[in-house]
Formats: structure tokens, sequence, C-alpha cells
């Protein structure tokens, strides 16, 4: 399964990479992130909750927009 997460806050390839790591940590997700779409494109190998995703990438101090 595959969703994109919209997320604003990221300036910086630092922030990018805080994004990507803090993702790819959850057990099953693959990341990636793009400054410039100021998204990430997730690949998901079991069934997470959006909310988890959200949860994820807000603690580290970012804004979810949506995910779809």
């Amino acid at each position: 399964m595959n969703k994109t997460i919209y997320i604003e806050g990221m300036s910086c390839e630092h922030c990018v990479k805080r994004v990507e790591k803090a993702l790819n940590n959850l057990k099953g997700v693959s990341a990636k992130v793009s400054l410039a779409d100021k998204k990430a494109e997730v690949t998901l190998k079991n069934d997470v909750p959006d909310e988890l995703l959200k949860q994820t990438i807000e603690d580290i101090g970012y804004e979810v927009v949506s995910i779809k």
C-alpha cells in the first residue's frame, strides 16, 4: 500500500532526513521525502494507521496537512 503525506514546516535537507528517519524507523514503513513537493511518499508493508504516521511526524516538530 502506498500513501502520500503532505507536510508543512520542512525548510532544508536536514528536515527531510529527520522526517525520513522517523518514518523509516516504523516497522514496515519505507519513506522518501521531497522538500520541493512538501510531501513524503510512503510504502507500507503492513497496516500502519494514519494516526501513527501523523503522530510520528508531529512528534519531531512538523505539521501533517493530509494523508492520501
